[in-house]
């Protein structure tokens, strides 16, 4: 994959060395020489992202059912945690970013201290996000604060990551081909998140609430139902037809008391989670023995600069504000399908013993399309890849609320969602580099800066993902959603019909339609990297001779 990415970028790039000499040519490729990455190396780099992933996934796609149907808290109250939780992750983002590019650099490097120390307590502050509490009161603030917890502490893992794109080379080919192994791996991550998360909970089915489409039909079936003289099915008759005049306590005391959750439900998120958790720290113990921080001779890094100071810095650079409002767009409505995919497949579609398998089936088209896309990418450029993997997935998500219930075609809905998700993966990473290296191009003076870069474009994308959690659980609050239920109300199915199909295909529309003025293209992604390569020279240049001169006094 990296070979054939390299010639295709170096042989457009040999076409401006045409006019050098052979000698300017060799020092060049001697330098590239060295500073090639191993596979070895982009593997154990890539192996970094997938804790990100992992975690990210199974929050993504469990943490609404988990807190609905599992914690057992009321829409409105779940709603607040996921917002609050995702919006305050947003905030930490680019005050981790701002601290990281003050930080200083160490034998381990400048972004190693951040991943290695962030570790233990992120593991742990997971884990009790997926454990209910013994007691109701606190529920709520506990796993609101585990949330935040976690949330910031992953940040201060993730972010330094990300910006250890910049630091593992200074070779463009180099960073793309390490950035299509980290995405191959992210993907992968997302597979395994989902198949650890859905299989294992998967194992154990919780007992549903019957919901007023449920009891209509029983009292249909059953005229005799309220004259029987079993106590327990009266009570239930009794309060559920309560629910369908209008209800509200009454039917989450019948949830409570004669539908509680079975141990063995709350087991498996646990299981589920310290499953994850050892690979989080297996993934982090890999990528501290495998990478080595290269810190780059002669860049010296610019004066530390306030905290609003990196913010006019970073959103001045036009290209830089418009990929981060594209991806901003396309981010909330790829999450939008991810937080209400599981919901609408057990509700909406009745697939209610199949979606994490659905779910399974998604993430591994991912994974196996991610090369595809790296080839795409490089034959075509990159905001070509992006209109045509975003917008492949439309059709299927208009057909999956068209098409009567279809399992079959579920699946096949499913894995062609797959293949957008991998370019949603791939892409947005695979841009932000080139976004960096144009602002150096044009920012020569102004170095230092990467990991402010990374860290706003995180908490853009962090950001989204709070607003679809909590609209996405608000519009269920006011649409009648039954925790548990074995079928919701018609107005449930609507919200999740345009939460999962309309709502985003209105915003990918919106995304590439900024897209459309997006300035780098592949012509001046090439220039820029001729130009950087040209500023590096003469650094080294400017450095020998000032120690030749040196020698001479």
């Amino acid at each position: 994959m990296a070979k054939g990415e390299g010639g295709e970028q170096y042989s457009n790039a040999s076409l401006l060395a045409k006019g050098e000499s052979s000698d300017a040519i060799k020092l060049p490729e001697k330098n590239e020489r060295k500073k090639r990455l191993t596979v070895c190396n982009k593997i154990c780099y890539a192996i970094g992202g997938a804790p990100y992933q992992i975690t990210g996934c199974a929050l993504g796609f469990f943490l609404q059912l988990y807190l609905l149907d599992v914690a057992q808290l009321e829409p409105f109250y779940a709603s607040i945690i996921l917002f609050v939780g995702r919006a305050w992750d947003a905030v930490t983002d680019p005050t981790v970013g701002f601290l990281v590019s003050r930080s200083p650099w160490t034998r381990f490097g400048r972004m190693m201290p951040w991943i290695v120390l962030s570790t233990p307590v992120a593991v742990l502050s997971y884990f009790l996000i997926w454990y209910v509490p013994p007691f109701e009161d606190g529920k709520i603030i506990w796993y609101l604060f585990f949330y935040c917890v976690f949330q910031a502490l992953q940040t201060c893992f993730h972010v330094p990551y990300s910006a250890l794109t910049m630091f593992i080379s200074s070779d463009q080919k180099e960073r793309d081909s390490a950035t299509a192994y980290r995405m191959t791996v992210e993907v992968l991550g997302t597979l395994i998140g989902t198949a650890v998360q859905g299989q294992i909970v998967g194992m154990v089915s919780a007992p549903c609430v019957p919901g007023p489409a449920d009891i209509l039909e029983e009292l249909k079936n059953s005229s005799h139902s309220l004259n029987q003289t079993d106590h327990t099915i009266s009570l239930q008759h009794t309060v559920s037809t309560s629910c369908l005049l209008g209800g509200g306590p009454s039917c989450r005391t019948f949830s409570e008391t004669f539908f509680s959750l079975p141990a063995p439900q709350r087991v498996a998120y646990m299981i589920a989670s310290a499953v994850i958790c050892s690979i989080y720290i297996l993934c982090a113990v890999v990528l501290f023995f495998g990478v080595k921080e290269q810190k780059e001779a002669g860049r010296l890094r610019s004066e530390p600069m306030s905290f609003f100071q990196g913010i006019k810095l970073v959103m001045g650079h036009g290209p830089y504000a418009k990929l981060v409002m594209v991806f901003l767009f396309t981010s909330l409505a790829f999450m939008l399908l991810e937080g209400n995919f599981a919901l609408f497949c057990s509700y909406t579609l009745g697939f209610r013993n199949d979606f994490q398998n659905i779910l399974l089936v998604i993430m591994l088209s991912a994974t196996l399309t991610i090369p595809f896309w790296q080839w795409f990418l490089t034959r075509f450029g990159k905001k070509t890849a992006v209109y045509v993997g975003t917008l492949s997935v439309v059709p299927f998500l208009i057909l999956v609320v068209c098409v009567k219930s279809n399992l079959i075609i579920t699946y096949v809905v499913s894995f062609s969602a797959g293949v957008a998700v991998a370019a949603a993966f791939l892409l947005p990473w695979s841009m932000l580099p080139d976004v960096v290296d144009d602002f150096q191009v044009h920012n020569p003076d102004s170095v230092g800066h990467e990991a402010l870069f990374y860290s706003f474009y995180v908490f853009f994308t962090k950001f989204a993902s709070g607003v679809s959690l909590g609209v996405s659980t608000l519009s269920l609050d006011f649409a009648g959603y039954i925790s548990r239920g074995c079928s919701q109300p018609s107005n449930v199915d609507m919200t999740l019909k345009i939460l999962v199909s309309a709502g985003p295909i209105v915003l990918i529309i919106i995304g590439l339609g900024i897209l459309y003025s997006y300035p780098i293209n592949e012509e001046r992604r090439i220039l820029n990297r001729k130009k950087l390569q040209d500023q590096r020279d003469s650094e080294a240049d400017s450095e020998t001779d000032s120690a030749e001169l040196a020698n001479i006094i």
